[in-house]
């Protein structure tokens, strides 16, 4: 399986006249290579040798993660680059240049006297939007575990509760079946403060008749899962159950839509078309959705200014929103797997109005 993602750089390799390709991104050279460590150095080259170099803290398990993979260990990182071009013979090396400080990209270029550097850009992080299907089976399962832990908390959620209180016991309890931590800061916003897309939860108690948006995910074997539910404490009022209905219907239309060949952008549009005709176009700021897998946020990005052309095989959110001051908002979002005539959804909270 690492074989063949390896095999995606080949186009690298010919389009740039590289010899090489350099990386320095931990998650791209956990992609490539399957170390899960938290610092190393991947190079790999056009004729399919690879090389992860690592200090001495990692070497025993570079050793035991990776295979077809000669494991270096260094004592100063950018001579044992120098060395390992020198002896191989590598002059032309591609770099992730969307990860490079200026600082590392100048130290290297200092180090490898007779090496040329170019510079390759976020394509090479376009080589993990497509999933394989080991991915697609731990992107699957985690996303099955934290949907499970919220449904699983969901009596415990009562009016005078806090935010905060409610994010730990969400937090507990995707620990409790097996997650390795949470994918991020949970968003947990009612009343008023569901207006801030990226509300975090806060001390704020939530009252009865608000809407309370909650947007978790956990973390397992490096893969992530990201979903988003809104509720209501108690029975809403009128415009409030026209906002959820309106982003539930974007929603839905967005998900029945999404097929391979159409671009991220023609996607977005389906969503934010329909919150514009009902009166709502303002109110929905950000993009349809994002890539999810070894990052919360990762290729493809699915938004008005993306041509980026979905493929079968991608995994990414659909959550349109909308967000009104003073009011507050709702949010809706499912992750989903793009397979050969539309989607699949990998979360599975039901996305129905639901009051508590």
């Amino acid at each position: 399986m690492i074989i063949d993602r390896r095999s995606r750089l080949e186009r690298f390799y010919q389009e740039h006249n590289l010899d090489a390709i350099l990386f320095t991104n931990i998650l791209n050279v956990r992609y490539l290579s399957g170390f899960s460590g938290s610092e190393a150095m991947l190079v790999t080259a056009a004729d399919s040798a690879c090389w992860l170099l690592c200090d001495s803290r990692y070497t025993i398990q570079a050793e035991a993660e990776t295979s077809h993979v000669e494991v270096i260990q260094f004592v100063e990182r950018n001579s044992a680059l120098a060395m390992l071009f020198a002896e191989r013979g590598l002059r032309r090396i591609g770099v992730e240049s969307t990860h490079m400080t200026v600082a590392a990209f100048n130290a290297v270029a200092s180090a490898l006297q007779g090496c040329e550097l170019v510079p390759v850009g976020d394509e090479l992080d376009q080589i993990r939007a497509v999933k394989d299907q080991t991915e697609i089976g731990m992107l699957e399962l985690v996303a099955r575990l934290a949907s499970d832990a919220l449904l699983s908390v969901l009596s415990q959620f009562k009016v005078g509760m806090t935010e905060a209180r409610l994010a730990m016991e969400l937090e507990i309890e995707m620990l409790r079946r097996g997650a390795q931590g949470k994918a991020f800061d949970f968003i947990v916003a009612s009343g008023e403060r569901g207006a801030m897309p990226h509300g975090r939860a806060s001390d704020k108690r939530i009252m009865s008749g608000e809407l309370l948006t909650i947007d978790f995910g956990a973390v397992l074997d490096g893969y992530h899962s990201d979903e988003t539910v809104t509720f209501s404490i108690g029975a809403p009022d009128n415009r409030c159950r026209e906002i959820h209905a309106v982003v539930k219907e974007a929603h839905d239309l967005a998900v029945a839509a999404a097929r391979p060949g159409m671009t991220c952008r023609q996607l977005d549009a389906v969503a934010r078309d329909y919150i514009r005709n009902s009166g709502y176009g303002e109110f929905f700021g950000h993009g349809l959705g994002h890539g999810v897998g070894l990052e919360i946020h990762e290729k493809p990005t699915v938004s008005p200014r993306s041509d980026i052309v979905l493929q079968e095989g991608m995994v990414f959110t659909i959550e349109p929103g909308i967000y009104i001051p003073g009011v507050g908002g709702v949010r809706i979002e499912d992750t989903v797997c793009l397979t050969s005539n539309g989607c699949r959804l990998l979360t599975s909270v039901p996305k129905e109005l639901t009051v508590l």
